[in-house]
């Protein structure tokens, strides 16, 4: 099952990233570059970084400049991210290009690099919330809170891992087909932006 590999990987990911816990430390990606699990690491990566970007930003503290600087690199950030999901459906597209769908077969509503995304998302929610449930600095209820909210976020990637095996099985099976519409983000495009090509125009 796809999710198994996937879960075992962003835990690996994420436990690798905590060794160091800077976001400036290189990837170190330990799996053969045309695998499934090469991809699946960096995704991760890329989440778990970024992550850990998020929190930096939000400091009260940090000085302006350095704020500009990080939103910056979490635009690119989330493009780099954006690719790698597509790069993982372009897996999943060539790995059932044989694959006739039935004529009764429907869409869903995402795509299994998505659902995929989800995935990796909720491995870092649960990493960080199993964390909160056991500081030492923490109350009692704040322990208490995070718990149950971790046994929330626990039965969402069961439900979530499920989810996508069965999409990938009927895939297989041509219960579902796959359409992949690349994402087309505005923002990092000079020539969508309006702020950017108006600047060009002056």
């Amino acid at each position: 099952m796809i999710s198994s590999y996937c879960n075992t990987v962003f835990d690996k990911c994420i436990k690798d990233y905590h060794v160091t816990d800077n976001v400036d430390v290189a990837i170190d990606n330990p799996y053969p570059k045309d695998s499934i699990e090469y991809l699946l690491y960096l995704k991760n990566w890329i989440d778990t970084v970024q992550w850990h970007l998020e929190d930096i930003i939000r400091n009260p503290n940090i000085d302006p400049v350095d704020a500009l600087t990080l939103k910056r690199r979490i635009d690119r950030s989330n493009q780099e991210r954006t690719d790698v999901v597509e790069f993982i459906d372009d897996h999943f597209l060539q790995e059932y290009k044989l694959t006739r769908s039935k004529s009764t077969a429907t869409l869903n509503t995402e795509s299994p690099a998505w659902a995929i995304d989800r995935l990796s998302i909720l491995a870092l929610k649960i990493y960080h919330m199993h964390i909160e449930t056991d500081r030492n600095d923490a109350t009692e209820e704040h322990k208490s809170i995070c718990s149950k909210k971790l046994t929330i976020l626990l039965e969402q990637r069961k439900d979530l891992s499920q989810a996508i095996d069965e999409l990938l099985n009927d895939i297989k099976n041509g219960d579902k087909y796959m359409k992949v519409y690349r994402q087309m983000k505005m923002y990092n495009d000079p020539r969508l932006n309006p702020i950017l090509y108006q600047q060009q125009s002056k």
